[in-house]
Parts: C-alpha cells; structure tokens; sequence
C-alpha cells in the first residue's frame, strides 16, 4: 500500500514539467511572504489573525492572477462590499447567526451588481456580523489590507513574475 502511495506521487511529479513546477515554487514562494505579513499586521493591528480575512484573497491573486476576481476592482471592492454589507446587516439586526448568513447572502448579490465579485471576501459579513466587530473593521484591516495585497501583488507580478498584472484597475 505504501509503496502504490509513492509511486503514485512520483508519476504525478514527474508528469509535470519544469515550467509548472517552477510556476507553482514562486506561487507558494508569493503566498508565503504575504501570509507572513498578513500575519505581522495581525499582531500591529492587535486583530487576532482568524479575523484578518486575507488568506484565500492571496491564495487567487498569487496564484490566478488572470481570473476577474483576482483583479483590484474585485479584490478591493468585494472586500469593501461585503464589508459593508456586514456592519449595515449588524445594525438592523444585531449579531444574530440567521443574521450572519443573510449577510453572506445579501454581500453575494451586492458583489454582483456592483462588479466586485471576489469569492474570499464573502467571509467579511460573516466575521462583522457573528463577531459584532466596531466600524473601524472597515479601515483596518479591510480597507488598508486591501490595498496592502494588491501593492504586494502588483510587485510581486511585475517584478518577480515579469508579469503584468493587473488586466485592468477598474
């Protein structure tokens, strides 16, 4: 059994060619440095890292950098969107969990009609909503990390990948 296990592996690696696996290294490489500084603000902040939503946000920019919701009219929108979202669903109905998910619900279709539709920021409602977060939620983290992610991307396409990225600004 052991043995079917590396096989496998191996045939799986070696499928592969070099370019790919390289394109996934600096992926992983990229993914890395901006976990790491997600994770230093987190602690500048004084935000615990659970609610600093950026981790799947860096996972599609790095690693998608083409899809449309992976371009900073989605990865800032969306973030303020459901953001947004979150705080106006927390003060009609207070930190209720029906209220959460309504809240996930309502940021999804306010991310399409405003052409912000970035998937990971669909965990922004849930967090202001379920942890009855203050305003400035909405300008640390989101709004500066936000645009924090998108510079490190920007950099990180053009000067690591030699790249361009983003497709469009808006």
């Amino acid at each position: 059994m052991e043995r079917d296990w590396r096989r496998a592996l191996g045939e799986a690696i070696s499928g592969n060619d070099h370019r790919n696996v390289l394109a996934g290294a600096v992926a992983g490489l990229g993914g890395a440095i901006a976990i790491g500084a997600m994770e230093w603000f987190s602690v500048a902040a004084h935000y615990p890292l659970a609610v600093i939503p950026f981790a799947t946000s860096i996972v599609l920019v790095i690693g998608s950098p083409d899809v449309e919701p992976a371009q900073p009219r989605a990865l800032i929108g969306g973030h303020l969107v459901t953001a947004l979202v979150g705080f106006a669903v927390l003060k009609l109905t207070g930190p209720q969990a029906w209220a959460a998910a309504a809240a996930v619900g309502l940021s999804i279709l306010a991310m399409y009609l405003t052409g912000t539709f970035h998937p990971p920021a669909g965990i922004n409602p849930l967090l202001v909503v379920s942890g009855n977060l203050p305003g400035t939620f909405l300008l640390a983290p989101v709004l500066a990390g936000a645009v924090l992610l998108t510079a490190f991307a920007f950099v990180w396409h053009r000067w690591v990948r030699r790249q361009n990225w983003p497709r469009c600004w808006l």
